[in-house]
Parts: C-alpha cells; sequence; structure tokens
C-alpha cells in the first residue's frame, strides 16, 4: 500500500461507522444469548412482532417487511408453526397467498421475549439521553433512506 494513501479509519465517517456496525453485532449477540432460555433467535422474534402488529400479512409481505428473501421466511415459519406459534392460512380471495396470524401461544411467548428485548434496549441506551437517542434514530433513518434507493 502506498504510505501516502490515506487509510480509511483516518477518516471519522469510517471510524465512526464502524463503531455502528461493532454496536450493532454486540446487541444481535447479546440478544441471542439472553432470548435462549425461551428457545427463540432474533430473526423468528422479528417474525413474532410484526405478526403481532400486523395480523393477517402474507408471507410476501412479512419478507419484504423484514428485508429478507421469501426463501428465509418459508425456513423460519415451519419452525414457528410446530411449536404452535403461529398459524398459516389460505386468501378468502387468492388461494395462492398464505395469511400469517399469531396464536395465543405465539402471542403469550412474544410478551416474554418483549421484556428481554426492551430490557437490554434500556441497557444499552440508558447512557443517552432522550434527544441523543432520538437523534441516533434520525441518523439511523437517514441512513436506511439513502442505501433503500441505491
Amino acid at each position: 500500500m502506498n504510505n501516502k494513501q490515506e487509510l480509511p479509519w483516518d477518516n471519522p465517517r469510517f471510524r465512526n461507522w464502524v463503531a455502528v456496525g461493532r454496536a450493532c453485532h454486540m446487541v444481535d449477540r447479546a440478544l441471542t444469548a439472553r432470548l435462549a432460555p425461551l428457545d427463540l433467535k432474533p430473526a423468528q422474534l422479528d417474525v413474532l412482532m410484526n405478526l403481532y402488529r400486523h395480523p393477517g400479512m402474507s408471507q410476501h409481505d412479512l419478507a419484504r417487511r423484514l428485508l429478507v428473501g421469501r426463501s428465509s421466511i418459508t425456513m423460519l415459519l415451519p419452525q414457528l408453526e410446530s411449536r404452535g406459534l403461529l398459524r398459516r392460512e389460505g386468501d378468502e380471495k387468492d388461494r395462492r397467498i398464505l395469511r400469517l396470524t399469531l396464536t395465543e401461544a405465539g402471542a403469550a411467548l412474544l410478551m416474554e421475549a418483549l421484556k428481554v428485548y426492551t430490557g437490554l434496549i434500556e441497557l444499552v441506551m440508558s447512557q443517552s439521553t432522550t434527544e441523543q437517542c432520538d437523534l441516533i434514530g434520525e441518523q439511523m433513518g437517514k441512513i436506511a433512506d439513502v442505501l433503500k434507493d441505491a
């Protein structure tokens, strides 16, 4: 490497972005560990949260909302369905579409998992003021908007 070439870690944008990525990775690891006693993974929690908030959504809509391929959803759903946490039912108007809903057991497990998740969020965000949390959220939203159009 040319010694005169500027190294990326000298750039504050690069250095701070690495810090964001590292923090996200550490939160994901911590959430994975904290959800393990509930026999739940973060991706499964995402499914349960979305079905709670949007009952009856299609598999396609769920995949789009979670920013994953339909094949990923197709692999996750049977696990949750076999545990009695969700139901897949044909759409009344279009039988090619499967509608997803949480069962009572799925909603109950979600409530337990949300206690874990919100506890972790409180832990990691407790060193920030409300205003700082809002700024972080606004900035992450701007980043998502830039990448959405890329």
